[in-house]
């Protein structure tokens, strides 16, 4: 066991061991490496704290707008389709053309946005981007071949978003 008793000194006071002044200095000194550590983990975590809060936000962001430049280019898209309908001629032609420059519109504003139409007709039928109704003998062409494109599919961005509705060439007598 230390001794802590004060000790006498020449001129008669007493003072505490220099071992307890050391030991006392470190505790103080701790101490305040502690308090700091604690400030600064504090600031760290309430750092982290904003960040996340920061991140949600953005994020929440970007979903409500994130078809903004889609919608955007659709726009006139829309505008042609409101200017064909407000047309009061009966001239079936006309209407023709302008639904058929409408499409030609909408499906380059698709392209634009990563869609790609999947068209198979006269192709070796694919599980993967083609869905087969039925299987039909058709001399001419060669067997698993497509035959008849029921519906196109579409791919975007490289992920298949609908598979194209085909009609397959099946082996003669099968």
């Amino acid at each position: 066991m230390e001794n802590t008793d004060p000790i006498q000194t020449h001129d008669g006071s007493e003072s505490a061991s220099p071992d307890t002044d050391e030991l006392g200095k470190l505790v103080n000194e701790y101490e305040t490496k502690l308090g700091e550590m604690r400030d600064l983990l504090l600031r760290e975590r309430a750092e982290i704290e904003n960040q996340r809060k920061r991140l949600q936000r953005d994020l929440e962001q970007a979903r409500k707008f994130a078809n903004e430049r889609l919608l955007g280019d659709l726009l006139p898209v829309c505008d042609g389709l409101e200017r064909g309908i407000a047309t009061a001629t009966g001239d079936v032609k006309s209407l023709r053309e302008g639904m058929d420059l409408t499409l030609k519109a909408l499906l380059k504003v698709a392209e634009n946005n990563g869609l790609t139409p999947v068209d198979p007709l006269g192709q070796a039928f694919d599980p993967e981007l083609h869905q087969a109704v039925g299987m039909v003998e058709a001399p001419q062409a060669a067997p698993n071949t497509v035959v008849s494109v029921m519906q196109k599919g579409y791919v975007l961005n490289d992920r298949l978003l609908r598979p194209a509705l085909v009609m397959v060439a099946k082996t003669p007598g099968a």
